[in-house]
């Protein structure tokens, strides 16, 4: 219990550390947008690049991880399509604000997840995190949109839309290159992986800095069936479901803590872009953000707990 409180505290901690300064105000809002942008496109990319290039995939259990992650995704996705005719009628909760809930449920927040795969899991994190990475973000993003076109009477993107948001997402370019370079072993020099090792040393803190510095806490009310719904099944339902899956692929001790990590971290900030952009409820996406990221203080310890 211990080991797994001393590899998330730190984390948390620094997500707390995030929110005081911006609440301070010492840095503005559009500023901190600005230091989200240089984490996104430049550090994460940095320190992915730098992992993947040089890990040895042919030790880890890609396929089955990527198997178990897929059908955890589908059938928690699933699962919320099934309730929403309850969550009409019972709740009267519309279709924009069912699309937040849907979000809220499947998306996962990327940044806490590589700053806990490292804590967790060590130099291997990053590489097992970047087979979740490949796995997870095209299939989020598509039935994320989907959802949105379909509930939200928003204008849905067409598909070469979706594919160049796809191509240009940092985390889908950046793991690409580090497989390219992996599997052709083209000769890189030293002070290129030097570059790329400072870099990527300061994505972690940074970009949980961020996730705090976005939490808007003032937003938080007593929590009704739309953000109890999304909370517990991201938080709850879909780590079962990943645990439960990855038990019959036979992924067993790093690469089950790296799958239950992605499948028990908060929901995406990204999340929020998409409502506000197709016509979702945003103001409900960011209170899902905020409640999903202080509740996973508490859901993630007793996940990890009961997994191992």
């Amino acid at each position: 219990m211990m080991l797994i409180v001393n590899a998330l505290l730190p984390v948390l901690l620094v997500i707390a550390a995030g929110n005081v300064v911006a609440r301070m105000g010492i840095i503005t809002q559009e500023q901190w947008r600005g230091v989200e942008k240089v984490a996104y496109f430049l550090l994460f990319p940095a320190i992915i690049i730098h992992t993947v290039a040089r890990t040895d995939f042919g030790a880890l259990p890609a396929v089955g991880m990527a198997v178990t992650l897929l059908c955890s995704i589908l059938v928690t996705a699933t699962l919320a399509l099934a309730l929403r005719p309850l969550l009409q009628s019972r709740f009267r909760i519309d279709g924009p604000r069912f699309t937040s809930i849907f979000q809220g449920a499947v998306r996962w927040n990327t940044f806490v997840a590589l700053a806990l795969a490292d804590e967790m899991i060590g130099p291997d994190g990053v590489a097992l995190l970047a087979v979740a990475v490949v796995t997870m973000i095209p299939v989020l993003n598509v039935i994320s949109v989907l959802v949105l076109a379909r509930f939200a009477h928003g204008t849905a993107p067409g598909a070469g839309k979706i594919l160049l948001d796809l191509v240009r997402n940092p985390f889908i370019w950046s793991t690409a290159t580090g497989l390219f370079l992996n599997f052709t072993g083209l000769p890189l020099p030293t002070f290129f992986m030097s570059t790329l090792k400072i870099l990527g040393s300061a994505a972690l803190p940074i970009g949980i800095v961020c996730v705090g510095a976005g939490l808007n806490l003032g937003a938080l009310r007593r929590p009704g069936p739309s953000l109890t719904t999304s909370a517990i099944l991201k938080l709850g339902v879909m780590p079962l479901v990943a645990f439960t899956i990855a038990g019959l692929a036979g992924i067993e001790d790093k690469a089950l803590v790296a799958v239950i990590i992605a499948m028990s971290v908060p929901t995406a900030s990204g999340s929020y872009l998409l409502a506000r952009q197709m016509g979702g409820d945003s103001k409900l996406m960011a209170e899902i953000l905020t409640f999903e990221t202080v509740l996973a203080a508490i859901t993630m310890p007793i996940v990890f707990l009961l997994a191992f």
